[in-house]
C-alpha cells in the first residue's frame, strides 16, 4: 500500500523513525550503486552516538524507555537514636536514572574505485543530531567534511529538533534538504512543505564527471511500501510531536478523509 501523503509522510517520525532510516539508507544505496558504477560505488557507514538525552524522545521514539511508579507513602522505621519529630518525608514518586540509548546512525559514503576516496556522503539526519549534545558533534562532522573536501547531502525529514545548518534567509518549512559541493562556499537548499512532493536530488561527484540523479521520493516510496508501514500507522491518531499548524493539520485530515484513513 502507498503512503497517502505526497511527500514526507509525518507518521513515520515516531518510534518507526529508527527502522525508516535504515531503510531509506540502504534502498539510497540501492539505487545509486547502477548509476556510479564502474568509477564509483556507494557504500554505508554506520556509526554510533550515545544519546544522553533520551528523555526528550520518550513518547516519540523511544515509546518504553521509562515506566513511572508513584509511590504510596508508607509508615517508616525510623533508626536507632532517632525520634518522630526528625522523621523526613517520603519521596511523592519515584523514577529510575535514565541510561544514554545507543543509536546507530547509518549514511551512505560515494568512494571512488580505484583508489577508495570519499568524494561524497549523504546524511539521513537522526533526532540526536538535531538536539545538544549530539547537535555540536554533528556540526563538528559537517565542518570535517568539507575541510576535507566532501560534498555533503543532508536530508532533514524530521519536523522536530533544530537544524544544524541555520541562516537569517532560510525560509520556514517543515523538512529540509541542503547539499554543501565541496569548497564550493554555498549551500543549496531545498524546502519542503508538508504538502509538498519530495525532490529528485543531484548528487555530485570528481569533475569533471556529472551529478548522478537521486530520486528521493520513489526510495521513501518504496521503503513504505516494503515494510508495510501502513500495518503500523493508526491514522486516526495524531503524528508524533510537535504539533503542526491548524491549516496543516486541516489539510491533513482532508487528505486522510479522501484515503478512508482518518
Amino acid at each position: 500500500m502507498p503512503s497517502p501523503f505526497p511527500g514526507m509522510n509525518p507518521y513515520l517520525e515516531g518510534y518507526l523513525w529508527s527502522d525508516v532510516h535504515n531503510a531509506l539508507a540502504n534502498k539510497i544505496r540501492q539505487m545509486l550503486v547502477p548509476k556510479l558504477r564502474p568509477r564509483y560505488t556507494a557504500r554505508l557507514e554506520i556509526y554510533l552516538v550515545e544519546d544522553t538525552a533520551p528523555e526528550t524522545e520518550i513518547g516519540i521514539l523511544y515509546p518504553h524507555v521509562e515506566i513511572l511508579h508513584k509511590k504510596q507513602t508508607q509508615s517508616i522505621n525510623l533508626p536507632f537514636g532517632s525520634s518522630a519529630a526528625t522523621a523526613t518525608t517520603p519521596a511523592a514518586l519515584k523514577l529510575p536514572v535514565l541510561q544514554p540509548v545507543e543509536v546507530r546512525i547509518p549514511s551512505i559514503e560515494i568512494r571512488d574505485t580505484a583508489k577508495n576516496i570519499l568524494v561524497s556522503c549523504i546524511e539521513i539526519l537522526s533526532p540526536v543530531n538535531k538536539r545538544e549534545p549530539g547537535l555540536t558533534a554533528y556540526r563538528q562532522k559537517r565542518q570535517r567534511l568539507y575541510q576535507a573536501n566532501v560534498h555533503l547531502i543532508e536530508i532533514d525529514l524530521l519536523w522536530r529538533g533544530t537544524r544544524p545548518f541555520n541562516h537569517p534567509r532560510l525560509p520556514n518549512a517543515s523538512y529540509l534538504i541542503t547539499l554543501t559541493r565541496a569548497q564550493s562556499g554555498i549551500v543549496e537548499i531545498w524546502p519542503i512543505l508538508l504538502q509538498d512532493s519530495l525532490p529528485i536530488l543531484p548528487v555530485p561527484l570528481r569533475e569533471p564527471d556529472a551529478d548522478i540523479p537521486l530520486d528521493l521520493p520513489t526510495a521513501l516510496n518504496a521503503i513504505y511500501d516494503e515494510a508495510a508501514y501502513d500495518l503500523s500507522i493508526d491514522y486516526s491518531q495524531m503524528p508524533p510531536p510537535p504539533v503542526f499548524s491548524e491549516a496543516e493539520m486541516d489539510w491533513m485530515r482532508s487528505l486522510l478523509a479522501q484515503e478512508n484513513l482518518g
